[in-house]
């Protein structure tokens, strides 16, 4: 498998890179240059750009991290089919649950923004931009480079670094647990990226439209 030999050196320069931009986007955001969900997206469209240039530059192609031209129409087919796959369980288990009296709606709730410019920027960042970028870091690279100490090591080390930013408080958030795991899973059987960032863009869409019905 290809997406194992993500080399050390390309996991610290990606790192570096990401908190650069991070940086960069939360000073431009505090100076009032540029509006929360504008400043995310543009440093979530930043680092697509470095970590692509950066695992070309080290690996001298992108399919290192699963991503070449001749899968595309295979990766998202097979990422729709996942999707639906995970979709229909996912809508069993919480019918169930439902059912048994435990509220859901808390899985949901989230701080949307009120304009429509800022909640179609917001479902920019979220559903398209900020998905890319997590699977391209997360999937592609953490776990091509944990892999090489076998599948369920990389599986929860990089589920577990994707978790991390998404926690508040104590609270542990199971749909990013849930799915890190699944994204990890669908990029270790398909050995395309585009499976996981297909997955992880519809799923995004179903929970902010979700919240946004709520």
């Amino acid at each position: 498998m290809e997406t194992n030999k993500i080399k050390l050196s390309t996991v610290v320069a990606t790192i570096l890179a990401i908190v650069v931009v991070e940086i960069s986007s939360r000073f431009l955001i505090s100076q009032k240059i540029v509006a929360d969900f504008t400043g995310l997206g543009l440093a979530r469209a930043a680092e697509i750009i470095l970590l692509l240039a950066i695992v070309k530059v080290r690996h001298q192609r992108i399919s290192t991290i699963g991503l070449a031209a001749p899968d595309i129409y295979n990766g998202f087919k097979k990422g729709l089919i996942w999707s639906v796959l995970f979709g229909a369980v996912a809508g069993i288990c919480l019918l169930i649950i439902h059912l048994a009296g435990i509220q859901i709606s808390g899985l949901f709730l989230m701080r949307l923004p009120a304009g429509r410019s800022q909640l179609a920027i917001f479902f920019l960042v979220g559903v398209l931009i900020g998905p890319i970028a997590e699977e391209i870091f997360f999937r592609g690279i953490l776990y091509g480079f944990f892999r090489r100490w076998g599948v369920p090591t990389a599986i929860v080390l990089s589920t577990l670094l994707f978790v991390i930013p998404h926690t508040f408080g104590s609270i542990i958030p199971v749909t990013q647990l849930v799915g890190g795991i699944l994204f990890a899973v669908a990029y270790e059987i398909e050995k395309n990226l585009l499976v996981p960032i297909i997955i992880h863009c519809l799923g995004n869409l179903a929970i902010f439209t979700f919240a946004l019905i709520i």
